[in-house]
């Protein structure tokens, strides 16, 4: 195996790290209580932000890495708070399931906008593996029931929509910037934890968490899913192969929502099962380069 080759892949599995943290997501933030969504993102952001600031601690060069051109602090401010904000507000006037169905467009939307990358080609079994996941993640949000569309619900359908095509534009984006060290990812999570506790003073009613448990969960997020989540996810859409992170990302929903079943937040099915055929087909025909080396 060629050194290249052999450092990509090793990339990939690191970026495959923030798929396995981010399907722990739904599980904390019902373990979390009442915390309502922009305080819940400023208290994890903020918990976040000192992930990557902990490494400075050992490396103070790294602190250097905030010293960057205002348009990589808008990309990483604009992907990390203008995904989350445009997914809370999506939740908020459309039905958790549609809308988290159509937020789950962006592996689909990194598997094809991977293709105008340089030395980047798309090909067809990554469109098919893309889509056999956007299809076993079809059912898990909806249950196998059917999607309910309401032109009352346009709006909220529209945010999640937009929150789709952010984050698979920051994702793909993020490699164009391979020399944008992944410490500075520490700086976009700071940002992100001040917008969201602006946003939170202007829209919400704080909310503490109620009981220790509560205060576990949310520093467990903090440091997971909305941590060091990202900084191996700025990692693997740098280095790795982007197009199988993207396809393996539909992993995420059927691993978070088993997760909940375990943790008493959700019911097994038979349709969760076949959901989780078809995305592990999916994963597997998309990353058939990777297998392949």
């Amino acid at each position: 195996m060629p050194a290249q080759s052999a450092s990509t892949r090793s990339a990939t599995l690191v970026g495959l790290a923030a798929i396995l943290l981010w399907s722990t997501l739904a599980t904390l933030t019902a373990a979390s209580g009442g915390v309502p969504p922009f305080q819940l993102a400023a208290m994890t952001f903020l918990l976040g932000s000192a992930v990557g600031a902990v490494r400075w601690l050992a490396r103070p060069q790294g602190a250097r890495a905030l010293i960057q051109p205002l348009p990589v602090w808008l990309l990483g401010v604009g992907g990390l708070f203008g995904y989350h904000a445009l997914y809370f507000i999506a939740l908020r006037l459309a039905p958790p399931a549609e809308a988290g169905l159509i937020n789950y467009l962006w592996p689909l939307l990194i598997v094809l906008f991977s293709a105008a990358l340089p030395g980047e080609r798309l090909r067809a079994y990554h469109v098919i593996g893309a889509v056999l996941g956007f299809a076993g993640t079809v059912l898990v949000v909806t249950g196998g029931r059917g999607l309910a569309i309401d032109d009352a619900y346009l709006p909220g359908y529209a945010a999640a929509f937009v929150a789709a095509f952010v984050w698979a534009t920051y994702s793909v984006l993020s490699r164009r910037l391979p020399g944008v060290p992944t410490d500075a990812v520490a700086g976009f999570c700071l940002v992100t934890a001040l917008l969201s506790a602006l946003f939170h003073l202007a829209l919400e009613d704080t909310v503490w968490p109620a009981s220790p448990v509560e205060w576990a969960a949310v520093v467990a997020l903090g440091l997971g899913p909305v941590g060091l989540a990202f900084y191996v996810w700025d990692h693997g859409v740098k280095r790795g192969d982007i197009r199988v992170l993207g396809a393996v990302s539909y992993a995420a929903p059927v691993a978070s929502t088993s997760l909940l079943v375990i943790a008493g937040y959700a019911s097994a099915s038979w349709t969760l099962l076949f959901a989780a055929v078809l995305i592990t087909a999916g994963a597997v025909v998309a990353a058939l380069d990777f297998f392949r080396r």
